[in-house]
Parts: structure tokens; sequence; C-alpha cells
């Protein structure tokens, strides 16, 4: 990394953004630890929570790697027209609002979905979504898009040469499954199904809304109970610390299963799979990619379809919700603009150690980080007074792990590329943060903002816990109106909620791509 007074002098803003990030996760983690009750144990019902909530994130991690399995490899072993749109909107789950997808996985599943009405016509006994499945169910449809993504990436990752040398040698599918196949899926999917885990052991608003009851609760839906309905600050912050080390064994455990040795470079020559060329085969991997594409797309164009005549009779508190969860979703994205940006040129040029400080957000879930917040704010200010801005500051301390991902290896190689020129002509300070670093890095910052706004326009997390009965996002007022059974409304909010999210990751994406080269 880079020395020198000028280096020092750039990094200087990160150190102090890194020091305000620890302050606020590290500070929330120890004031939730010290309001934990030393002698009070864990209950029968906090057990159940406990086991719940790890049987449920293993079942998540287990089935949305093993779907995506034969979905990736289909991909891989397959050119078609659409091929590069299909993969992109595998990522779109990401950033589809939670509450949305459980509307839609509602509208295929529920009690009135069109699984069930088949049912009943067919004479045939009904399923339900709620419980265990239900959870898991929606997890899957989540991840199996990340975990596509990332076993993917593995299948890339195999030098076309190799498979070149294979078909010289007259492989069979077989032979390069054992040969090649196999050691790469040895490789990815320890690391694909512990980050599945890890996110599924956060997972507070499908708990919420598909879970529920004493066998089927989480620990943050634990949380959220003794907070919101007993007002047990001594059980929250006990419960909070179980989550802690949860999450944080599991973030740990993800990290160390993400390094390790690939395949060796290649030509980067296109990959041609001549063992694949069998009609079988054929059918076998579009109806994998078939049946993919169905499972994420189906419930959310249902969800558009049902939701669209409503949008013109919604109440006027739907859409002062969707003003406050612009609002939320805009300053979230300062915020993390104002501690990703310094934190990505000082761990870009001078010390990568300081962006494990902004991965402190994966360590601690949006509730726990939530209630630390509420246990310092209370004593001197009302906390729920202050929901608006909490939200959007937790908001942008979960986005920070993701946008610094994504800022800093650009300012890494715009570092590495162009500092002994803007050196030259003594372009320093906030002239060479406008003339050099920012136009090289504008598509990522465009990227990393729509990122951050669209996963704050569907948050349901901190503002269900500060919210009072007149304070409402979007995602929650959606939330109240299913509790209320008002689901025609609610799928109009949530076509609202949809197009928001998409909205604003466009405008900024958009936004950031262009003219990104002058």
């Amino acid at each position: 990394m880079a020395s020198g007074p000028i280096a020092i002098k750039r990094a200087l803003p990160g150190w102090i953004a890194a020091a305000l990030v620890a302050a606020i996760v590290l500070g929330t983690l120890s004031a939730v630890a010290m309001r934990a009750e030393p002698g009070r144990g864990l209950g029968p019902a906090e057990w159940a929570a406990i086991r719940f909530t790890v049987s449920q994130a293993v079942l998540s991690a287990a089935f949305s790697v093993l779907l995506a399995v034969p979905v990736a490899r289909a991909f891989a072993r397959r050119r078609f027209a659409g091929r590069r749109l299909l993969i992109s909107l595998l990522g779109a789950p990401f950033i589809l609002p939670v509450i949305v997808a459980v509307m839609g996985l509602l509208a295929v599943f529920g009690r009135s979905g069109i699984l069930n009405e088949t049912l009943r016509f067919m004479g045939l006994p009904e399923v339900s979504i709620y419980g265990l499945h239900g959870v898991v169910l929606a997890h899957v449809f989540f991840n199996l898009p990340l975990a596509t993504r990332l076993i993917l990436q593995g299948w890339q990752d195999i030098p076309s040469e190799r498979f070149r040398l294979a078909a010289q040698l007259g492989f069979t599918t077989r032979d390069i499954f054992h040969t090649l196949e196999r050691p790469m899926l040895t490789r990815t999917l320890p690391g694909a199904a512990a980050i599945i885990f890890a996110i599924c052991l956060s997972s507070f608003a499908v708990a919420l809304t598909l879970g529920g009851g004493p066998h089927a609760t989480t620990v943050e839906l634990a949380i959220y109970q003794a907070f919101r309905f007993d007002f047990d600050l001594g059980r929250a912050a006990l419960l909070s610390c179980v989550q802690i080390a949860l999450v944080g064994t599991a973030a740990i455990a993800a990290l160390k299963f993400s390094t390790r040795d690939g395949f060796g470079a290649g030509l980067d020559r296109p990959v041609q799979r001549w063992d694949a060329a069998h009609p079988l085969l054929r059918i076998i991997d579009t109806t994998a990619i078939a049946l993919a594409a169905l499972f994420l797309l189906l419930p959310i164009t249902l969800v558009i379809l049902r939701g669209a005549p409503a949008l013109t009779s919604l109440p006027t508190s739907v859409w002062a919700a969707a003003l406050a969860s612009i609002l939320i979703a805009l300053i979230s994205t300062v915020l993390m603009l104002a501690l990703a940006l310094p934190l990505a040129i000082a761990a870009g040029i001078h010390s990568a150690r300081l962006e494990t400080v902004g991965l402190l957000g994966i360590a601690a879930s949006p509730l726990v980080i939530g209630t630390g917040l509420f246990i310092v704010i209370n004593p001197i200010a009302d906390p729920f007074a202050l929901a608006l801005p909490v939200t959007a500051t937790v908001n942008a301390i979960m986005a920070l792990p993701f946008a610094l991902r994504i800022l800093t290896p650009s300012v890494r190689d715009t570092h590495a590329n162009y500092d002994r020129l803007a050196t030259s002509l003594n372009l320093t300070g906030f002239t060479w943060l406008r003339l050099v670093l920012i136009p090289r890095i504008r598509p990522n910052l465009g990227f990393a903002c729509g990122l951050t706004a669209a996963m704050s326009m569907g948050d349901l997390g901190v503002i269900a816990l500060f919210a009072d009965p007149q304070t409402a996002t979007l995602p929650l007022q959606m939330y109240r109106l299913m509790g209320a059974y008002r689901m025609e409304l609610a799928s109009g909010a949530a076509v609202l909620l949809l197009g928001l999210s998409f909205g604003i990751f466009w405008l900024f994406d958009k936004g950031g791509r262009a003219r990104a080269d002058a």
C-alpha cells in the first residue's frame, strides 16, 4: 500500500469514518451486552427460537445450494438468446423488497394462491405456507439466485483450455464431472452455503410474515417480540447477544470457506462444451433454467397483475409512507457515501485492513443495532421520535459492506494507474477527487448508491422497532395492511414499492454510467 504525506492525508478521512462506524456498531453492541442481565439464563422459548433459527438457516442454505447446482451448470453449458439478460435478472431478488416477495409467494402458495386453488379443483388436500417450510421456501426464493451466481462463477473460473483438453482426451460428461466439476463444487459450495446460512440467520421480515408462533420464531423475531410487545429490554439484550454470536460465527465461517485455491489462469477463450451436445442433456438444462425462471418470476408477475388495478385507490397513508421511504432511502444513500468513499480511498491506497471495519455491520443484524441504539438514546431522548433518522443510519451501516466491495477495487486501480501523473500535476485534495478519482469510479458509485437506496426502500427491520402508529415506511404500511386483511390495498402498495425500489436503483445506476467516460 502507498505511504507518504499525500497518501496519509488522503487516508485521514477514511480513518475518521472507520472510527465512526466502529463507534456506532461496537458502541451499540456494548450497550446491548451491558443491558443483558448476567444471572438471567435462556428459557425454553429462547432455546426453541435458537433451534428454529439454526435449523431453518441450515435447510435454507442446503436447498438453495443444491437447487442452484443444476441451474448454474445449465447456464455454464448453454448459450442462447437472452442468456445475459436472464443471468442479470437472477440478481433482481437481491434488491427486491422482502415484503413484496412474500406477497408474491402468498399469491402462488398461499391459502388463496394458484397452487391451493389447483389442489382444491383436483380434490387434493391443501398446503400451508406458514411455519418452517414457508420460511425455508421464502429464503430459497431469495438465495437461489445468489447461490446460482456464486456457483456459476466457479464454473466460469475453470479455464476453457481444460475443457479443450478433456475433449481431446475423449472425456465423457461423467469424466468431466469427476475431473473438473466436482473439485470446483467442492471448493465453491461450502463458501456459498456459509454465506447463505449467515444471511438466513438475520432474516426478520420473512419470519415476521411467514413464521411466528412458539414453534416458528427466529431469534430476530424473538428480539422484536421482547422489545415491541413486552418491552423487556433485558431479554431483548440477551437474545441480541445470542444473535451476535450466531451471525458472527457464520460470518467467520463464510470468510474462511471463501478463500480457496482455483484452477489457475487461462487465455480467456470462450468455453465450448462438446460433452453437452447430447439431446437428453439439452432437455435437462432447458428444464432447469425454465423451472428456476418460473419459480423466480411467477410470484412477482402475480403481484404486479393483482396489485396494478389497486394503485389508483391507495389511501393517503400509503402515499405518505412511500414519501417517508424515499426520504429514508436518500438519507441512507448520503450517509453511506459519506462513510464508504473515505473508507474505500483509505483501504485502496493506504491500508486494506480498514475495509474490515466496514464489514462490522455483517456481524450484527439491524435489529441488534437498533436495540442498542434504543438503549443508548432512551435515557436522553424519545427514541420513537427519532425513528426515521435511526432507520436511515442503520440502513447505511448495513449497506456499507456491499458498497466497499464495489468501490475499493476501482479506487485501488485508479490509484495504481494515475497516482504518479496526478502527483506530477500537483492534483491533490478535492481537485484530485473531482478530476481523477470520481470520473473513474462513477459507474461503481452509481451502482453502490442504487443498491443502498433500493435496500433501504424495502427494509422492514429497525422501523418495526421504532415506529409509532403515525409513523411508517412503505414496507411497514404494507405489512399493516396485510395484518388487517386488506389484501387488495396491500397488493397495490406492493406494486408501488416494487416500482419505487427498482426505479430508484435504476436512476442511481444510470446516473453513474451516464458520461462515465467523460
